[in-house]
């Protein structure tokens, strides 16, 4: 639980907190950085990790022009964690397999395996891609696409794309954004909307999926 609120606590005072990074650490950022988006987009285990505001938060930050940080040098190496980090999941998820997922577990819940296998057979490729935007998908689709065996080129290539798209967009919106004063004074409120937004989705697909497995359990004829 206090795990939990530490969390809570980072992802809706992100600004602050990066900022004491970026104070302490300087352009060892570039590493930390790195390091954070290549866990949550590389392990199946760390869905929680903050992306989508991380993100923002660090263009925002950098369009301060009170730290030593350069936005392309920025974008290029959490566009590198990015990729490499789905091409680590996706090699996992080709290894281990559906086993991982425990109908109990608390991180890797059986139904995130099966909404995101759901979304992945929806959507094909482009899975890759949309997923990039959704946490919790974005974290779980290429593992799904390893366990699926989805041909290694070709997941490479929607890998790069949804990389690059999804850290570009969110970095440097945060970028230009934050140099608008309003969005500096109500940068907190500005976190929390990125949150509600990106998790709506995600929210949407789980209630849906259960009103399918509803739907199949009144439908599905009684055994003799």
């Amino acid at each position: 639980m206090e795990l939990l609120q530490q969390l809570i606590d980072f992802i809706l005072h992100i600004d602050k907190h990066l900022a004491d990074i970026v104070n302490e650490y300087h352009t060892l950022t570039y590493l930390i950085l790195f390091l954070i988006i290549f866990a949550e987009t590389g392990f199946v285990i760390t869905p929680f990790l903050p992306g989508d505001s991380l993100l923002f938060a660090t263009g925002a930050l950098i369009a301060g022009d009170k730290t030593d940080l350069n936005i392309w040098l920025m974008f290029f190496i959490l566009t590198a964690a990015a990729i490499l980090g789905n091409t680590l999941n996706y090699k996992l998820g080709s290894v281990l397999g559906a086993g991982v997922f425990k109908e109990k577990n608390k991180i890797l819940k059986l139904k995130y395996y099966h909404q995101s296998h759901e979304f992945f057979e929806k959507h094909g490729g482009k899975a890759i891609i949309f997923s990039r935007f959704l946490p919790i998908f974005r974290t779980i689709a290429p593992f799904v696409a390893g366990i699926a065996k989805m041909p290694f080129g070709r997941y490479t290539t929607f890998n790069i794309i949804g990389g690059v798209s999804w850290i570009f967009s969110l970095l440097f919106a945060g970028y230009l954004l934050g140099q608008i004063q309003w969005f500096k004074d109500n940068f907190d409120i500005v976190i929390v909307l990125i949150a509600v937004v990106t998790f709506v989705p995600a929210v949407y697909a789980a209630i849906m999926s259960r009103f399918k497995s509803k739907e199949v359990e009144v439908v599905a004829p009684k055994e003799d």
